[in-house]
């Protein structure tokens, strides 16, 4: 058995030697210690900080003008640079040689003493671990002593967020008036919990989330150090997967470098993070886009299958679908975080989709992420959204309805309605009734009828422009209105099947038009009396005039809304209502009530 002793001989370095059970030598090797990427290329200045340069440049401009104030508050995301701010800021506040960029020297005590961990000036503080009122003592204690080498004490407080109620209110006095040499740098990542007071005495700068191209420019610059071959996509893959934190990209980097070796590619990136491949919706899209639902519920199988949460699955057709749309404006598709070659195909796939069709499939995707948690089949209640998003091409209409008008010159047609009396007027359709042609046997034109469900808004403003339009030209198409009489019997039958179709759609109007039978006046005006103004406006909202209008073959009818001012015969609904409704059928009851001095809770 053989005994293993580990000696530090450098920073760097240590010796592992190997003795037996008496402590005699047998062999020995030097061991390097592993420093993670997130350490090693940790900024030193100011310029190597990344992705904050309005911070970066203010704090400069104070130690350049001697503006520093006595304490600083950064607070942001994690791994987006705060304590190495902090470090910067103290290492070059206390310099004795500050370059003309206003970065530390490298060559004196202070920054000799700082790089090698041994500076009696800078004490950081973690918080989370003495966050009581004795801790905040001993601190207050030690900022009374001057620095012996260099202008300032520097005291780096980490969240310091998690300091206690009283260690706060224990810290007030110092961190208002400190000592002139004494500077604090506080550092947090949860802003809203620290006191009012505390932020009141303190410069505070806010750390924003580093960008993709950022961290993917900075991963590709430690590949090139540590002498890795990675292609650009799969560092856009780590930056994204980092969300914003430099640290977390790192570390992500050693991981996969550890895992691959000295190439890091696309595929061993996702399936090393158990990130969705973009090709997975890439092909949904394209089935989409086709109609193909079975392919989309295969594809959607195969990712099920692969250990992928289903949640996790459909936020990221959301993102991707989201992507799309910023795709197809080139104002937008500066926010598309990706690489070049998968933007590419971004671009291709957009040009497909239309935006409409594109904000209905992301309105599907909310909805069935929001629902998902709540669901107790959630396989099948992704697979219906998906089915729903399949169904999506099939039910788009194209923009313009083109209409073949009629030559200049030729026969005059005149598009009118045989009289053809009915028993019943035909039910309520929802789906658009098939225009019947009748052909022509002197020239072969096709003459239309009226019994089709309507024509198309463009269609009559064209047709009632060719009719009102002034010309030389006597060949002109004519159009007449329908004007076939009907009877007050025809009347209530169409009335009624109108009303029939709001029994479920709206209980309310059904109520109103049916509680009172329409009236007609002449040949073609009716009068419908109403008990209030919200009622007419109800009715007027309704396609009630054009279905009169179609079903009777009649288009001068004009409806006519009377306000009803007789309100003996409307049911009481409130209290209120109720209790004058009782009182005047036996006046004995308001009586009553005076003599019981009686109050009533309408």
């Amino acid at each position: 058995m053989f005994v293993c002793s580990v000696y530090p001989m450098t920073l760097k370095k240590s010796f592992v030697i190997l003795t037996d059970q008496r402590g005699r030598f047998q062999n020995s090797f030097p061991m390097e210690n592993f420093i993670v990427s997130a350490r090693k290329y940790r900024p030193a200045t100011f310029d190597t900080v990344i992705g904050q340069g309005s911070i970066t440049t203010t704090l400069k401009n104070a130690i350049r003008n001697n503006q520093l104030a006595q304490a600083f508050l950064f607070c942001g995301p994690r791994g987006v640079g705060k304590t190495t701010c902090a470090r910067i800021l103290a290492k070059t506040i206390n310099c004795e040689h500050i370059t003309d960029n206003i970065e530390p020297c490298n060559t004196c005590t202070p920054c000799l003493s700082f790089n090698t961990s041994a500076s009696f000036n800078i004490h950081e503080l973690d918080a989370a671990s003495n966050n009581s009122v004795d801790d905040i003592r001993n601190l207050v204690d030690q900022v009374r002593i001057p620095p012996q080498i260099g202008k300032y004490k520097v005291y780096i407080i980490d969240e310091v967020h998690m300091l206690s109620q009283a260690a706060f209110n224990a810290f007030l006095k110092t961190l208002e008036e400190p000592p002139s040499y004494a500077k604090f740098i506080l550092a947090t990542t949860e802003k809203h919990k620290i006191i009012p007071t505390i932020l009141s005495r303190c410069q505070i700068f806010d750390f924003r989330r580093i960008s993709v191209e950022d961290i993917a420019r900075q991963l590709a610059y430690v590949a090139e150090q540590e002498h890795v071959t990675a292609e650009p996509d799969a560092l856009h893959i780590i930056a994204q997967k980092a969300d914003g934190a430099m640290r977390d990209a790192l570390s992500m980097f050693d991981q996969i470098v550890t895992f691959s070796g000295d190439v890091i590619t696309y595929q061993v990136v996702i399936d090393n993070l158990h990130v969705l491949d973009y090709d997975y919706y890439f092909r949904i899209v394209d089935d989409l886009l086709d109609n193909n639902t079975a392919d989309v519920l295969v594809t959607f199988s195969e990712i099920i299958g692969l250990g992928f949460d289903g949640q996790h699955f459909i936020t990221g057709l959301g993102q991707h679908l989201r992507d799309l749309l910023v795709c197809k404006d080139r104002e937008t598709a500066a926010l598309l975080e990706v690489g070049a070659t998968i933007r590419s195909r971004y671009q291709e796939q957009a040009a497909r989709c239309s935006v409409d069709l594109l904000l209905k499939a992301l309105d599907i995707g909310n909805r069935a992420d929001l629902n998902y948690k709540s669901s107790n089949n959630k396989r099948l209640h992704l697979e219906l959204a998906l089915m729903q998003m399949c169904s999506l091409r099939s039910r788009e209409v194209p923009k313009e309805i083109k209409t073949t008008l009629p030559p200049p010159s030729g026969k005059v047609e005149i598009m009118t309605q045989q009289p053809q009396r009915k028993a019943a007027p035909p039910a309520v359709s929802s789906q658009p009734q098939p225009k019947e042609q009748t052909g022509d046997a002197n020239n072969g034109t096709a003459r239309k009828t009226s019994q089709g469900s309507g024509v198309s808004i463009k269609e009559r403003m064209e047709n009632n422009h060719h009719r009102h339009a002034p010309s030389d030209n006597t060949n002109a198409t004519l159009v007449e209105k329908l004007s076939e009489p009907f009877s007050q019997e025809e009347l209530e039958a169409a009335w009624a099947h109108f009303s029939e179709t709001l029994t479920k759609c709206n209980p309310i109007l059904y109520t109103t038009l049916s509680r009172r039978k329409p009236v007609l006046k002449d040949e073609s005006t009716i009068e419908f009396m109403f008990d209030n103004k919200v009622q007419e406006d109800e009715i007027r909202k309704t396609t009630l005039l054009a279905y009169l209008r179609r079903h009777l073959r009649n288009d001068h009818i004009q409806l006519v809304t009377l306000l009803n001012h007789d309100h003996s015969d409307l049911k009481p609904y409130t209290p209120a209502e109720k209790y004058k409704k009782m009182a005047g059928k036996n006046p004995d009851l308001q009586k009553l009530r005076d003599k019981l001095e009686l109050d009533i809770d309408f």
